[in-house]
């Protein structure tokens, strides 16, 4: 009998995930803020009534910038403003170096000194790994990757999908 191989699942959510809504069906999304598609795929889900919780997966063969993005969405998080960043960092792509970057800290009215040390620290770095790891272990290979139900749905929700998210659990 010959053995199978298969990834293992997404870790549950724990209190250490960013997650976003109380109820709904959960979807565990992987990706990357330099991602066109993760931008396109933020646009989609972001009415729907979903249980998200979003979990960074940097490619820098494709997206250089992607690992300094999530780094920097991890040292605004530890300033309790995760989501807004987020938002921030999806809908204008066009603008993610560092001046538009600390442009976004001061509208967001933290602390810049404070997140430029952060974005550097171990621990902001070793939560950015961790999360890619996770994907990794799970059979993510490209960016967006959602969990859906434990079932791996890779690239922009098509139509059936948003059909199934919309519809919720059940």
């Amino acid at each position: 009998m010959a053995d199978s191989l298969s990834s293992a699942q997404p870790p549950a959510p724990s209190a250490e995930d960013h997650v976003r809504g109380e109820s709904g069906l959960l979807v565990i999304e992987y990706g990357d803020y330099e991602c066109p598609y993760c931008a396109k795929t933020e646009m989609l889900l972001a009415d729907l009534p979903l249980r998200r919780v979003f979990r960074h997966f940097p490619v820098p063969s494709k997206h250089p910038r992607a690992p300094a993005l999530s780094h920097a969405a991890e040292a605004v998080a530890l300033q309790g403003r995760f989501w807004e960043m987020h938002e921030s960092l999806f809908t204008d792509q066009g603008h993610l170096d560092d001046p538009h970057l600390w442009n976004r800290i001061r509208d967001l009215g933290l602390d810049l000194d404070r997140f430029e040390a952060d974005r550097r620290s171990d621990r902001v770095r070793e939560r950015v790994e961790r999360d890619f790891r996770s994907g990794l272990r799970a059979g993510v290979m490209t960016t967006p990757t959602l969990f859906v139900n434990g079932e791996a749905y890779a690239g922009v929700p098509d139509a059936e999908l948003l059909t199934r998210l919309r519809a919720g659990p059940g």
